[in-house]
């Protein structure tokens, strides 16, 4: 494996990877504050998603280790999108977790080839599953913010903005 030079730019599989790594993070935080919020089965599936986006977070600290890169710290903690304080609020933040995940794995679909795409696949198909789950119902195009149901053009987001690393979350 040949390491980028200081002065080279990253790759674009190296900068999809560690957006979708951010993303990962801002995840497993976000679990962390729902799950408190859900009782029953609702949250034996969060728990189930939270050891999930913990498990592709791992694997993408690998990856981007691989890939030559320093993996992308996570932030002491992240803004969310609106309060938390029911189980209608935290079902709701699950389906904007999964929707923010999708977009990232989306990228990294594009970015990348073989195995890793494959991989990325996997992890934006999983993603969109959960989001329904969590919403009731599904999207046309999982991953694509631009495609999502009341998406104007001031609701699209990049990948910085979609992993919540922009601040508002």
């Amino acid at each position: 494996m040949t390491l980028p030079a200081e002065d080279e730019a990253p790759s674009p599989a190296l900068t999809a990877t560690q957006t979708a790594l951010a993303a990962e993070h801002a995840a497993v935080y976000g679990y962390g504050v729902l799950g408190g919020r859900i009782a029953g089965k609702r949250r034996t599936e969060a728990s189930a998603a939270y050891d999930g986006h913990r498990a592709r977070r791992d694997a993408l600290m690998r990856t981007v280790r691989d890939l030559g890169g320093a993996p992308v710290a996570a932030d002491a903690a992240y803004a969310l999108p609106f309060a938390v304080t029911d189980t209608v609020s935290a079902l709701r933040l699950a389906a904007v977790l999964e929707d923010r995940v999708a977009g990232v794995y989306s990228d990294l679909v594009r970015a990348t080839e073989g195995p890793a795409r494959a991989d990325a696949a996997g992890a934006l198909r999983e993603a969109a599953v959960r989001a329904a789950r969590w919403r009731g119902g599904n999207v046309a195009f999982p991953g694509l913010a631009e495609r999502a149901p009341g998406a104007g053009p001031a609701e699209k987001t990049g990948p910085v903005e979609a992993a919540g690393a922009d601040g508002t979350g």
